[in-house]
């Protein structure tokens, strides 16, 4: 894990940019552009192109899985909104909850409920918020493969970011929460 002390990120102070400078600094983040571009996300309903199908086929550490259940399982959300943010998904490729059947949505509720057990002994959030987006004029970012959104929540931890820069700062990195909520699930 990273020591934020030692590695913080770089905020340019605005009167080094040209133009006129304000009061704020600058978070640089190039790397959340594939997201807002939608690079690499599914064009389409295809099996093929789902990374939500394709993530079990990975190893835990390449697919960011957390958990692998019986009709369902658990992975980190690579565009978390906070740290931990996790997801769970069925191991088929549907898009409504209505077509899970009976053993698939028990599953994704039992999941749902350990993940945030999980979160909290590992990561002492405050709250959450839980979340399922259905079809992208909800704001499903993959419409074509449910997703149960899991996000723990602390008290301040929303800012200006998001609002004015459209930026999340999230002070973890995936694989290093992957690894600690991974460690502590139960009956490994």
């Amino acid at each position: 894990m990273t020591d934020m002390t030692q590695d913080a990120l770089p905020v340019e102070d605005s009167r080094t940019i040209a133009g006129v400078p304000d009061a704020f600094g600058r978070f640089w983040t190039p790397y959340r552009m594939v997201y807002i571009h939608g690079e690499a996300k599914p064009g389409d309903a295809s099996v093929e192109q789902c990374p939500f199908c394709a993530a079990p086929g990975r190893g835990d550490q390449d697919g960011l899985l957390v958990h692998r259940g019986t009709t369902a399982f658990v992975l980190m959300n690579l565009f978390p909104y906070n740290s931990g943010h996790l997801l769970v998904c069925p191991y088929r490729h549907v898009s409504d909850w209505t077509e899970l059947t009976q053993a698939e949505r028990i599953e994704v509720g039992e999941l749902t409920a350990t993940a945030m057990r999980v979160l909290r002994e590992v990561a002492q959030p405050h709250g959450f918020n839980l979340g399922m987006n259905q079809g992208e004029v909800a704001g499903a970012g993959i419409a074509a493969h449910l997703h149960q959104h899991i996000v723990p929540r602390w008290a301040g931890d929303a800012n200006f970011l998001p609002i004015i820069a459209r930026t999340k700062a999230v002070p973890e990195l995936l694989e290093d929460a992957r690894q600690r909520l991974w460690a502590a699930w139960p009956h490994r």
